[in-house]
Parts: structure tokens; C-alpha cells; sequence
């Protein structure tokens, strides 16, 4: 019985935000809501679905860079309302390529990237409390349970880089790594496409290894404190097919339990996200959905559903969007009229900041 009554207050409170919102609540089917914002205005984002049951309910978190504003971090609920929001200054709002990392801490604030220029913490008032300046960041940074950040540089970058920085809260590097050593060999040597590794993401593992994407190589690797490369992935290798390009671009490697991992394909991959076990290689799951390209981030949620931010072909319309297992839409954002062209999207990652039931 609480289980019913607190479903029906789900659906009457977002049937409430709908009223308010001028959503056509006429379009809803049965537990499940196609919005149609009143006249929604160019630049601005909008809920299109929702399914108050199967979504993994809660805010959103992610960064919107579309042309003709400054870039800004952007909270919304469930319904598509700003709950919260942070405009980037005027005097670092150049700094928004080639990704935009916006990451939710435990203690409520936000720590973001700025390409090229540096790595801040923001608080809930809009106030900088913390920052590290290197203009050697791009694409991801991660606060670690020490109070370390993790960061990578693969924009523009060379052998002869660090790839991966760890600093301390005062900005002292104290772990570091170069893809230089393991990768300055005949295959790997002469690629340049945005840098030549073009590293997109790291993540601290349990085990204290660190797991490193390289897009470039198509490789998502594991590397030990010392440096040494103990675990690797090619994507290539996974299908039975060549890939046009001849890289499927991998993205933002999540790993899951059981030792499973979770990533988005770019290109020419057959699935847009797919989840392997690490410890076999098998193939678990896949997700495809017709016309989505660029797709640059999936999270699995705590009710088993995926996040997943890229675009849609068809528009080109940024889009982020919520599937069950089953690969249904129970959720869907996108930005209005500002469609992306050629360019990989205006939205980068996303992160739910799902709500306790």
C-alpha cells in the first residue's frame, strides 16, 4: 500500500509540474508522458519524455555550451526546470572545447573542467572555492576519496606528454602517467587526430590501478602505480567488422560491478554503448538506437537504467536520455533549435543525482 500511494504521488506532483510547466498533459498514455513544452524557446532545454514509474527519478546535472551564451553548468529536475545553474565568467567562457566535465561531489558542490585552462570547484552559492590551472587538462577530472584530483590531457596532445596528473589540494602533482613508453611503437606511431592519443577519460580503481581511455587507439587500458599497462581492451576487436574511420571512438568507460564495463562507441561500432566483462571479454549488453551519433557518455543508474547523452541525426538536436535495460526511453531532454552541424554535440556528459525512494 506505501508502495501505491507513494507512486501516485509521483505521478500527481509531476502531473502538477506539468500544469505549471504548460505541458500537454492530454499527450500522456498510461504511466508514461510525451511532453510538448508550450513554444519552447530557441537555446532553451526541454523534457520531450518522461515515465514517472520507470525512470530513475531525481535532478540532472550536465553542461550546455550551445553557441550565443556564455557556457553554464545546468541542474534540472525531472520535469526539465532549472533547479540550479552556474554561468562560466566572461573571461573563461572560450574554454569550453574539446568537453566540458561537470561532475557532482558529496559535499554538493561541482567540479568542472575548463579545456585548456583549468580544473574548478564551484559550491551551491556560485562562489569558486578551489581551482588548479593547467593548461594541459582537457575532456575529464575526477575528485578521488583522498582528496586528490585525477585528471587527463588528450587535446592536442603528444608523446612526450603526461597523459594523466594526480595533484594533492594544493596543486602538487604526486602520481603521474605518459602513454608515451607503452605506445611509441610502429602501429601507434604517426596518428593525429586532435592529438595522438586524444585520452578522453581516467577513473581511480579499487584495486589502486588507474583505468585510462585512449580514443585514438581505440584502447581502454588499466595501469599500475608504477606505470605498467596489466590490463587492455581494443574495441576493434570486439565485432566482425572494420571500422570505416578506423576507430570506433570510444568514450567514457564506467566499470560496474562484477568487474564489468560499461562504454560508449562514437563511429562506425554497431551499438552506440556496449558492456563487456573485463575479466572474460564477453559480450553482456548493447544498446542502438537509429540516427544517434556522437555519443560520449553512458551511466548506469541505481534502478539498472542508462544515461546516455549524444545526438540525433536527424535534427541535430543535443539530446540526453534515459533507456531500461530493455533499451526503452523512459526519459528524454533536448535543446531546442540549436542544431549542432558537423560538431560532436552541445552537451557532453550527464550524471542523475537520483532521489532516495
Amino acid at each position: 500500500m506505501i508502495k501505491e500511494l507513494a507512486l501516485l504521488f509521483c505521478g500527481l506532483s509531476f502531473l502538477v509540474g506539468c500544469v505549471a510547466l504548460g505541458v500537454d498533459t492530454e499527450e500522456m498514455g498510461e504511466g508514461f508522458a510525451s511532453l510538448s513544452p508550450s513554444e519552447p524557446k530557441k537555446g532553451e532545454v526541454h523534457v520531450v519524455a518522461y515515465d514517472p514509474v520507470k525512470a530513475c527519478n531525481g535532478t540532472t546535472l550536465f553542461a550546455d555550451l550551445h553557441p550565443g551564451q556564455s557556457p553554464r553548468i545546468v541542474e534540472v529536475d525531472m520535469a526539465g526546470a532549472v533547479v540550479w545553474e552556474f554561468v562560466v565568467p566572461p573571461a573563461l567562457s572560450r574554454f569550453r572545447d574539446p568537453g566540458f566535465d561537470v561532475e557532482a561531489l558529496p559535499s554538493g558542490n561541482v567540479l568542472f573542467v575548463l579545456p585548456g585552462n583549468g580544473i574548478y570547484e564551484v559550491n551551491r552559492d556560485g562562489r569558486i572555492v578551489w581551482k588548479h590551472l593547467d593548461p594541459e587538462v582537457s575532456h575529464d577530472a575526477d575528485r578521488l576519496s583522498s582528496g586528490n584530483t585525477l585528471y587527463v590531457y588528450g587535446d592536442n596532445d603528444d608523446v612526450d606528454d603526461l597523459h594523466v596528473k594526480e595533484i594533492d589540494a594544493f596543486g602538487k602533482l604526486v602520481w603521474s602517467w605518459s602513454a608515451g613508453p607503452a605506445f611509441d611503437v610502429d602501429s601507434y606511431i604517426g596518428i593525429d587526430d586532435g592529438g595522438w592519443t586524444h585520452v578522453n577519460a581516467v577513473t581511480r580503481l579499487e584495486n589502486g590501478n588507474t583505468l585510462v581511455n585512449l580514443r585514438n587507439f581505440d584502447l581502454t587500458v588499466e595501469v599500475s602505480p608504477s606505470g605498467e599497462v596489466v590490463w587492455s581492451m581494443d574495441w576493434t576487436t570486439l565485432f566482425d567488422r572494420t571500422p570505416e574511420r578506423g576507430t570506433y571512438g570510444p568514450h567514457e568507460p564506467e566499470i560496474l560491478p562484477d568487474d564489468r564495463l560499461l562504454i560508449c562507441l562514437q563511429w562506425d561500432s554497431p551499438y552506440q554503448v556496449v558492456e563487456i566483462d573485463r575479466t572474460t571479454g564477453d559480450f553482456i549488453w548493447s544498446y542502438f538506437r537509429d540516427g544517434l551519433r556522437t555519443t560520449r557518455d553512458a551511466d548506469r543508474l541505481p534502478n539498472g537504467n542508462t544515461l546516455i547523452v549524444g545526438v540525433l541525426q536527424s535534427s541535430e538536436d543535443s539530446v540526453i536520455f534515459e533507456i531500461t535495460p530493455d533499451g526503452e526511453v523512459v526519459w528524454e531532454l533536448k535543446l531546442t533549435d540549436v542544431p549542432v552541424g558537423r560538431r560532436p554535440g552541445w552537451f557532453y556528459k550527464a550524471q542523475r543525482i537520483c532521489r532516495a525512494e
